[in-house]
């Protein structure tokens, strides 16, 4: 299933008749953010960098789900103003890299919402050898937009072609990869590539080919745990591997296969995966990303369900 690169706004209802339509909840305020603890008798010099605060967002996908589900029109600036009341600090939305100037309107309709610009997701093709480099140039030049307006991470999932990329494919995508990488690194951003079914199979050949080929430092990951978990490969299994490049979360449940509505225990042992980034100090930028497949039973709103999931979030990664 994937994302849209870009949406457009319909006309703009209040957030009293938005919370009306789609089922009351209880809005939760905004988080205070911690800081890093100094270690006694350490010079200024020895002081380590104070540990970022972490950052809980969204990605957009579900919103537009339960819009197309009740029939409603999406509102992306409504829903901005729906999150904010919920506790969340940024909305994950697609990435138009052909129209720069949408990010800039992207990032000023959260600003004002008190959101805070942090991810973007985008898909591009990068195994065509003849096209590969253009795509890049095209992708950094937004970049450099994305940190203008003050975006941290960009989520890549590369374009999949229906069949399993040949070996010459995975090289371009791969060099292309650490280009893009490279360039964002330059520019202050964080490149993280992320994964759905079709780079899980024959064992996860292209989803461990992006790593395997990469260095951690150029060419990050946007740990999305439930579609690495379907695609055959423990989530533990992953960390030990790959924690090294984890910039960013995408964090979904299961049930017995199927999706559910909203984050809580499941196929996914999330405790035991926050205790992992606790430990190992790992990236705290987790986007909740609820999804709904066939089998999904839907009993409460989408601001329910995200009012939960926040809440599932700070209960269980401390954020």
């Amino acid at each position: 299933m994937r994302h849209p690169n870009s949406f457009t706004s319909a006309p703009q209802t209040t957030r009293r008749e938005f919370i009306q339509r789609t089922g009351s909840a209880a809005l939760l305020g905004a988080l205070a953010s911690g800081t890093g603890i100094l270690r006694p008798m350490a010079s200024a010099a020895e002081e380590p960098a104070a540990k970022p605060a972490p950052l809980v967002g969204s990605n957009v996908f579900a919103w537009t789900q339960y819009a197309k589900r009740d029939k409603k029109p999406f509102d992306i600036v409504e829903t901005m103003s729906v999150m904010r009341d919920l506790g969340y600090d940024y909305l994950e939305p697609g990435m138009d890299f052909a129209h720069p100037d949408s990010i800039v309107k992207l990032a000023d309709q959260m600003k004002s919402k008190g959101l805070k610009p942090v991810s973007l997701y985008c898909g591009p093709r990068l195994h065509e050898a003849d096209k590969a480099k253009d795509v890049v140039a095209q992708l950094l030049a937004a970049a450099k937009v994305c940190k203008k307006c003050g975006f941290q991470v960009i989520s890549c999932n590369v374009a999949p072609i229906g069949r399993e990329k040949t070996d010459d494919e995975l090289k371009t995508q791969v060099a292309a990869l650490k280009d893009f990488g490279q360039g964002l690194k330059n520019l202050g951003l964080k490149l993280g590539v992320h994964h759905h079914m079709p780079e899980m199979a024959n064992h996860a050949r292209e989803f461990h080919y992006n790593f395997r080929n990469t260095d951690p430092g150029v060419v990050g990951f946007c740990y999305d745990v439930h579609w690495v978990w379907k695609g055959g490969i423990q989530p533990m299994d992953a960390l030990r591997e790959y924690d090294d490049r984890i910039v960013t979360w995408h964090i979904r449940q299961s049930r017995d296969g199927v999706w559910w509505e909203d984050l809580d225990t499941g196929d996914i042992d999330y405790a035991a995966i926050a205790q992992y980034v606790a430990e190992h100090k790992l990236a705290r930028r987790f986007s909740v990303e609820l999804a709904i497949e066939g089998k999904t039973l839907i009993t409460r709103s989408v601001i329910e369900n995200h009012r939960r999931s926040r809440e599932f979030i700070r209960k269980v990664f401390g954020a």
